[in-house]
């Protein structure tokens, strides 16, 4: 729609327009299909419920079966150990060269024996579908979904290939040592260059025809309810080599293995699967997806491509939530807002947007500062209207639609974030605000008084008793407002945008709808408080 247009429906909403009917509240920009909200809203949360029958089940049977399951997993793993420590003896942490000949030979045997007896142990019936690839068909596996630290029992199926870990894994008594065995992809969240090593050691091992074991990776790169599937992280698919899918499902009737950001703890996950008679997972291997010569270029391409494979396949949508969307939970509850406020599908906001993480937790600050006090953390039209230190109006309301995509009567987050970023920022450009300056400097001393702001936007948002006071101190440093305290109130506060130029829009429709001739009149470029005194010049004014 255009600036004209737009102001026109804006125009028809003000009281004495004359234009249409009040209360007219069309859409001033698209909706487009691609902010929809997604799918699902929240798959970082699980909540089992667990009935009372069931709960006498789990005691009584806990009574028995958690301390025999504890005490066989303590055992397998000290009967690892050894196997491991012969695997890893002499060889650096970090390593350079993948290990070779009988150590590897006789300890991944013993190691892959004793992870399934482990898992088995545990009460996990196991099937497998489907063909697992070699090394030279397939260097890099893919699972998903990434549901539970039980998850691991792909990498026992699959023949123990190496897992890219935190290299303070590394470090963990008996377990560190185990992991170690699996010639593990280590990351450092201190080093700088970590990831960028990272990619560079996965490149080297999938193209190492073989002689390193297949890598395999949760691309997701954090647990969900195995709801959806989130954004794939291209890590394992920029060495531009053949990949196999690895779909896990858990078909249980009451689900404890799902940890998630919202949910049971590792403990108690550990305690209701051990007290299970068994818990059936399935671990299938997709065929394997060789990346096109697009692709091999593209690896988010490739990505996406596998990711719509598996989630067809698994019979579930995709959404663009990623770890990132987590961080922003985890600051929502910080901010005394429900956690799943800070859900915004971080890959599509900050890919279409061109919004990094800190520019996102900047606007949660914000929206906290609004939403703090209202119920469920979602931002009302008299929210709104506070935090803007403005009268509710039929143009406030209109700038409140514009935010409330879904026409629900409220702004969450993700609503927020969009509307900033789409409707407020492209407006704080440098010309407009020195355009809208002008507006208000009424008399053109470089200055804007107290009258002069209260008269434009009583005149603009079409209320003539407008109290202004409190918005103009919060602007001003003294009695009137520079052009530098106006910019750096603009840019700091873009969801004004709108309101501050919603009256240029008004005199720029005005103008257009003139005949030609009066469009070219210089008196236009004129800086009026009202668009029907054009034919005045400003000496003239100035002389009065």
């Amino acid at each position: 729609m255009s600036r004209c247009a737009e102001a026109a429906a804006v125009a028809a909403t003000v009281p004495g327009s004359g234009v249409g009917e009040a209360g007219l509240r069309p859409s001033m920009v698209p909706r487009q299909a691609s902010f929809f909200p997604p799918p699902v809203p929240n798959p970082f949360v699980q909540h089992t419920q667990i009935g009372a029958a069931r709960r006498v089940q789990i005691f009584l049977l806990g009574i028995i079966l958690l301390p025999i399951r504890a005490l066989l997993v303590g055992l397998i793993i000290l009967l690892a150990w050894p196997f491991a420590a012969i695997s890893t003896v002499c060889c650096p942490e970090k390593l350079t060269h993948p290990v070779t000949g009988w150590r590897r030979k006789i300890t991944q045997t013993a190691l892959k024996f004793l992870g399934h007896a482990m898992f088995f142990s545990m009460g996990f019936i196991v099937a497998v579908k489907g063909k697992i690839a070699s090394a030279l068909e397939a260097p890099v596996f893919v699972v998903a979904p990434h549901s539970t630290f039980f998850d691991g029992i792909a990498c026992v199926v699959a023949g123990l290939p190496s897992m890219v870990s935190r290299s303070e894994n590394a470090q963990v008594p008996l377990i560190g040592r185990l992991l170690r065995a699996v010639q593990p992809v280590l990351v450092s969240r201190v080093d700088p260059d970590s990831r960028k090593n990272t990619i560079n050691e996965i490149i080297k091992r999938a193209t190492s025809e073989g002689k390193w074991p297949q890598i395999l990776v949760f691309p997701e790169g954090t647990c969900t309810n195995r709801s959806c599937l989130i954004t794939f992280k291209p890590g394992a698919f920029i060495p531009g080599v053949p990949v196999q899918p690895v779909l896990l499902r858990y078909p249980n009737k009451l689900d404890t293995v799902t940890w998630t950001w919202q949910g049971y703890t590792f403990i108690q996950l550990c305690v209701l699967t051990f007290c299970q008679p068994f818990t059936k997972v399935e671990v299938e291997f997709m065929p394997v997806q060789v990346p096109s010569d697009e692709e091999k270029n593209d690896p988010v391409l490739f990505a996406n491509r596998v990711r719509n494979l598996m989630a067809e396949a698994l019979g579930i949508p995709v959404t663009d939530h990623t770890y990132e969307d987590c961080r922003l939970m985890i600051s929502a509850g910080q901010l005394t807002l429900p956690m799943e406020a800070g859900l915004v599908e971080f890959t599509k906001i900050s890919r279409k947007l061109k919004l990094d993480w800190d520019g996102v937790r900047k606007h949660l600050d914000e929206y906290a500062s609004i939403a703090s006090s209202s119920k469920g953390g979602r931002i009302g039209i008299e929210e709104f209207a506070e935090y803007l230190k403005l009268p509710v109006s039929d143009v406030l309301r209109q700038l409140f639609a514009l935010f409330d995509r879904n026409h629900d009567g409220s702004i969450d987050f993700r609503e927020y974030v969009i509307g900033l970023a789409v409707l407020c920022n492209p407006a704080n450009t440098e010309e407009i605000i020195q355009v809208a300056f002008k507006l208000f400097d009424v008399d053109e001393d470089g200055y804007i008084t107290e009258e002069e702001f209260s008269t434009i936007l009583q005149a603009s948002l079409g209320v003539p008793d407008l109290d202004v006071s409190g918005l103009f101190k919060e602007i001003a440093q003294g009695d009137s407002i520079s052009y530098e305290e106006f910019q750096r109130f603009a840019l700091k506060h873009p969801e004004y945008a709108k309101i501050f130029t919603t009256y240029l829009d008004l005199q720029t429709c005005h103008v257009f709808s003139l005949p030609t001739e009066v469009q070219t009149t210089p008196s236009i470029a004129s800086n009026k408080v009202s668009p029907e005194k054009h034919e005045e010049s400003t000496s003239a004014k100035k002389d009065d």
